[in-house]
């Protein structure tokens, strides 16, 4: 089973970017909860969202701006990042685990990509 991530970038303060994740192995997506992580240096490796089928899940500090979404069909799940800050500078990981895993309990997520850089900065 397989997670990739793409979509990283530098980008402004105020800017937009959409990461994807990419999962090939699994059979149906909808199967599954998938989630985003962030960590940035220095610190620890952080939730920021989750989807499972249709509930959705963030963090305090992404709720407003950033927007989790999974296509089916392409097995692909989104995070689209919107009014980007320099705090919001990380690597951004994606994860799936069993449908009822914990949004935010990292330890119980088993499969996780090797993650995208992004950075806010002016």
């Amino acid at each position: 089973w397989q997670l990739v991530e793409s979509g990283g970038a530098l980008v402004q303060p105020g800017e937009s970017l959409r990461l994807s994740c990419t999962l090939s192995g699994f059979r149906r997506l909808d199967y599954f909860a998938i989630g985003w992580f962030r960590q940035a240096p220095g610190k620890e490796r952080e939730a920021i969202s989750c989807i499972a089928t249709d509930s959705t899940n963030y963090a305090d500090s992404v709720k407003g701006r950033f927007t989790i979404s999974s296509n089916n069909a392409t097995n692909t799940v989104y995070l689209q990042m919107s009014t980007l800050k320099p705090e919001d500078t990380a690597v951004y990981y994606c994860a799936a685990g069993p449908h009822v895993v914990p949004c935010m309990a990292i330890s119980e997520w088993p499969f996780w990509g090797q993650g995208t850089q992004v950075t806010v900065s002016s």
